[in-house]
């Protein structure tokens, strides 16, 4: 599956950057090979439009902000929020106004401290996540671009087998290479993966889980949202709840913008936010190594191209229901057109 071959992802949302990276002016972003630029309009709301203005193709993301709205910073036009040419500066007084000129605009929402947009109707909403109730405390981690496919990145999520061997350096148990069982629950739009694996626990991660033990088990419940979203919670034996939200947000067909926040039911005291994103950068960047390695071409349909074994079952799954959903998007898409 090539991430910009493949229309069907263009109906779903991604977190694509974090808002206060706007607060200063528009940026620019690529979402499945698209380039947008992304602004906040004058009520604080992110906007996502193309990145090219309907004059003579200059960039907005190199614009800036005026009145609420957003000007082109080759010639200052105008545009609203939804795309809209509101102002031309060379028009004289009287004739200024809202014209028919327009550059297209997509869906953006603000979400968890971050801009999400969907190029095309969504098929499902911006996932609730039950610890923003729950009063947590967010810890925002990464936003960096990994050079892999997001398929690759969710299947890895989900992997009880890669343990013992890409985390070696940090949780993993070569010693006890089985993978632990797992269990599945299917959703319209994905899976929830249940499962308690027995780890090591080393001097750094002893710091931000209050463990002085050196093993323990992760109680892990993990929802896969498609196409490349989860939510991995992590319960520990001392009531510590790590619930890590992951978006690998594509950008073409051979990188992604991995997004990472975490969730924690404890304090700053008991645990410091550098410390705790210090663990994860050393499990994250043992991922990232692995990751990159790895085909950008995913097959959805694997019959003879890549081999499996019983703990591949959720990537097997998220392949079959990413395969399943494109035929009936490309089925509903052909009975439209007759």
């Amino acid at each position: 599956m090539l991430q910009t071959a493949t229309p069907m992802l263009r109906r779903f949302w991604y977190p694509v950057i974090p808002l206060a990276h706007l607060a200063d002016g528009p940026k620019p972003f690529t979402l499945l090979g698209q380039n947008l630029v992304l602004w906040v309009d004058g009520e604080g709301k992110p906007v996502a439009m193309d990145d090219r203005c309907c004059h003579r193709t200059a960039k907005l993301s190199k614009g800036f902000y005026s009145n609420g709205w957003l000007a082109c910073g080759y010639h200052g036009w105008e545009f609203g929020p939804d795309g809209r040419v509101m102002r031309v500066p060379q028009r004289p007084v009287d004739k200024q106004g809202a014209t028919n000129m327009r550059v297209p605009s997509y869906r953006a929402a603000a979400r968890y401290g971050y801009v999400w947009v969907a190029l095309d109707n969504p098929l499902f909403d911006i996932p609730d996540f039950e610890e923003e109730a729950e009063g947590f405390r967010r810890i925002d981690e990464f936003y960096e671009v990994w050079n892999c496919a997001g398929l690759r990145v969710m299947e890895n999520s989900f992997d009880n087998a890669h343990f013992a061997f890409v985390h070696r350096a940090s949780f993993g148990d070569q010693g006890h290479p089985e993978p632990a069982r797992s269990d599945l629950e299917e959703f319209a739009d994905g899976f929830l993966f249940v499962t308690d694996v027995p780890v090591r626990n080393p001097e750094i991660q002893k710091r931000v889980l209050n463990m002085e033990s050196d093993t323990t088990v992760r109680y892990m419940r993990g929802r896969w949202y498609m196409p490349f979203l989860r939510k991995l919670r992590i319960r520990y034996p001392n009531g510590l709840s790590h619930s890590i939200i992951t978006a690998a947000t594509p950008i073409d067909d051979r990188s992604c913008q991995i997004v990472q926040f975490v969730y924690r039911n404890d304090t700053e005291a008991d645990a410091k936010a550098e410390d705790i994103i210090a663990f994860d950068r050393l499990v994250t960047e043992e991922d990232r190594d692995i990751l990159e390695s790895t085909d950008w071409d995913v097959p959805l349909d694997q019959a003879g191209v890549e081999m499996n074994m019983p703990s591949d079952r959720p990537g097997v799954m998220m392949r079959r229901m990413l395969l399943n959903l494109l035929r009936e998007q490309e089925t509903a898409g052909k009975a439209a057109a007759e």
